[in-house]
């Protein structure tokens, strides 16, 4: 049988087929083909770390010199009561004809055999057995972001909901991290929300999220837009005691200001077209940022654009500049810009 999607994978993790056998999951991501497998293996027999007496884990070079030892493992009774399961993981074509009869001679009450690939194309002879046969199932697995149902779906099993600002939030980071980071994620939303009543917020999300804390360069970038020329030298210092170089400040600075430039220009609103930028922006950072584009307004932006485009060049160009002091110095005048 032939089955594609995490969702896919997810469903029968959490409604075991008694009558599947050898389940395969193959894709180009090997931190979600892990992540799926965790929780195939929680759902055949319960969570790897307190199930581990009823596992078999067979590396996959080991089949080409010892054919038998798969058959063995899951024909094999165990001392602890319960199902079993065999993992076979990173297998190839070359351990195929192994596999493929390894599970035609499975019998009811064998270990189910999990089993994990790379990405294998439709000619995969692994591939094509394992959809052919019928006490197994092939399942596809590709980093396409979760949906509003799916992310819904794992925070669920989490304990928590979300309101629907939340779920926009989650949606977007979902689309911009990579699998195995989202659900690190999630995890630390559960954590950060434990025992919490209602739920779960924007404000929420934007406390776990990647960069969600503000550095001195974050600190640094929000003094400039909202005209805190006191703050500046001081973060400037802290900066460059820590390693930062002026080019690293002046690209942080410009990015802000090309972001704020994009809500200003928007017709349904800052807010709006900050929460559509990549990263998306949301939460209290939304909303300050949302504030600074109405106090500065877009003339005074695109000034302070072309000032960070000026140093930016400078800072590139061939002949020397003292980094820090041009710098400083274009900061200063974009706070007292800001300022007016």
């Amino acid at each position: 049988m032939k089955l594609s999607g995490a969702e896919a994978a997810r469903r029968l993790a959490a409604r075991p087929d008694p009558a599947l056998g050898a389940i395969l999951l193959y894709g180009p991501d090997p931190m979600l083909v892990a992540m799926l497998r965790q929780e195939v293996v929680a759902g055949l027999i319960g969570p790897e770390g307190e199930a581990e007496m009823r596992i078999e884990r067979i590396a996959a070079g080991d089949l080409r010199r010892d054919g038998a030892a798969l058959g063995d493992a899951m024909r094999a009774q165990g001392f602890f009561p319960g199902p079993r399961v065999v993992l076979v993981e990173s297998v190839t074509d070359a351990a195929a004809d192994t596999v493929l009869a390894a599970l035609a001679e499975r019998r009811e009450g064998d270990a189910v055999l999990v089993a994990t690939a790379g990405m294998l194309p439709a000619r995969s002879g692994i591939r094509k057995g394992f959809e052919a046969a019928r006490a197994a199932v092939a399942i596809a697995l590709y980093p396409d972001p979760p949906n509003r149902g799916e992310i819904e779906a794992r925070l669920g099993r989490l304990g928590l909901r979300a309101d629907a600002e939340a779920l926009d939030a989650l949606a977007a980071l979902g689309a911009e991290q990579d699998p195995g980071a989202f659900s690190q994620m999630l995890e630390g939303l559960a954590l950060y929300c434990h025992g919490a009543e209602g739920p779960v917020r924007v404000e929420d999300v934007a406390a776990v999220a990647p960069d969600a804390g503000e550095g001195d360069l974050d600190a640094l970038v929000h003094a400039v837009a909202e005209g805190q020329v006191g703050v500046i030298v001081p973060q400037l210092k802290r900066l460059a005691a820590s390693g930062s170089n002026p080019t690293t400040i002046a690209i942080a600075v410009g990015r802000h200001f090309r972001a704020l430039h994009a809500a200003a220009s928007a017709a349904d609103g800052a807010e709006a077209a900050l929460s559509r930028l990549r990263p998306p922006v949301f939460g209290p950072r939304r909303s300050r940022m949302a504030a600074q584009v109405r106090k500065l307004g877009q003339p005074a932006i695109e000034k302070a654009l072309g000032l960070m485009t000026d140093a930016d060049l400078a800072l590139r160009s061939s002949r020397p500049v003292p980094g820090m002091a041009l710098v400083e110095r274009t900061l200063i005048r974009i706070a007292i810009l800001a300022g007016r």
